[in-house]
C-alpha cells in the first residue's frame, strides 16, 4: 500500500488538486442529510476534500491514521483533526450527522468494520456517504483503454463495490438514500499508467498486450466519473452539536 506519510507533501498536486476535490465535495455535500453542522470524514487525509465541505458551511471533522497527512489537514482546518482509523473513530456513539469516506474503502480487504463504526456514530437521521466502484469508474466509459481491458477485468471483488456496501450497510440498518456522480477532474488514464495497475494482477498478460498495442500510450484518455452512495436510517431526533 502506499506510504501516505511520504507522499503527503506532493499529494494533491499528483490527485487532480483543487479542482478535483471541489468536484468531490459538491457531491458529497448533495447527499449530506438536511441541516447537517457535524460531519466526520474518514481517511481524510491532506484535508483538502474537507476543507471544501466545510466552506459550505458544515463543521467537518477529519479523521486519518497518517501524520503526514494530517500536517496538511491541520493548516485547512485546524483544531478538526483527528488521528485514527476508520474501524475505531475517537468519538461519542450518535454524535455526528454524517460519516463521509471519499476514495477510501476501496483500499480496504472489508469495508465493514468500517461501516459499523460509522454506523455507531451516526445520530438518528444521520447518513454515511461514500465513493462506491472507484476502480471501475476507469473502465466504465468509452475509451481504447476501457475497450482494452473489458474482456480481461472480471467482476469487481473491490471492498467499495456498490452492492457489497448497501448490503454491508444494512446490516446496520442503512439503507441507500441517493446516489450522484462527478468527474474525476484530471485523473484520465493513459495506457502506460494502465499497464502499471494491470500488471498487478495474476493472469494478466493477455491484457497488458492489449494495452501495449494501443496508440499514444502516455496520453490521457478521458477523466473518470465516479459514483458517491449515500446510505442512512430514518430521523427520529433533531441534530444539533
Amino acid at each position: 500500500m502506499l506510504d501516505y506519510d511520504a507522499e503527503a507533501d506532493r499529494y494533491d498536486a499528483t490527485r487532480g488538486g483543487r479542482a478535483r476535490a471541489e468536484a468531490a465535495a459538491a457531491a458529497v455535500a448533495s447527499l449530506l442529510p438536511p441541516g447537517a453542522r457535524r460531519v466526520c470524514d474518514v481517511g481524510a487525509g491532506t484535508g483538502i476534500v474537507s476543507a471544501e465541505v466545510a466552506a459550505r458551511d458544515v463543521g467537518v471533522v477529519c479523521v486519518d491514521p497518517s501524520i503526514g497527512m494530517l500536517r496538511h489537514a491541520a493548516t485547512r482546518l485546524p483544531g478538526r483533526c483527528l488521528q485514527a482509523r476508520g474501524d475505531w473513530l475517537p468519538l461519542r456513539s450518535a454524535s455526528v450527522d454524517a460519516v463521509t469516506f471519499v476514495w477510501l474503502l476501496h483500499l480496504l480487504p472489508d469495508a465493514g468494520p468500517f461501516l459499523a463504526e460509522a454506523a455507531r456514530v451516526l445520530r438518528p437521521g444521520g447518513r454515511v456517504v461514500t465513493t462506491v466502484d472507484k476502480s471501475g469508474a476507469h473502465w466504465a466509459g468509452n475509451s481504447d483503454i476501457a475497450e482494452a481491458l473489458r474482456p480481461y477485468l472480471g467482476p469487481s471483488r473491490a471492498a467499495d463495490q456498490h452492492d457489497r456496501i448497501v448490503a454491508q450497510s444494512a446490516q446496520h440498518g442503512l439503507v441507500p438514500l441517493g446516489e450522484v456522480t462527478f468527474v474525476g477532474l484530471g485523473q484520465g488514464l493513459t495506457p502506460r499508467k494502465a499497464e502499471r495497475w494491470l500488471d498487478e494482477r495474476p493472469g494478466a498478460a493477455d491484457g497488458l498486450a492489449a494495452l501495449r498495442a494501443l496508440p499514444d500510450p502516455d496520453r490521457a484518455r478521458p477523466d473518470p466519473v465516479y459514483r458517491v452512495l449515500a446510505v442512512g436510517r430514518a430521523a427520529t431526533s433533531q441534530s444539533h452539536w
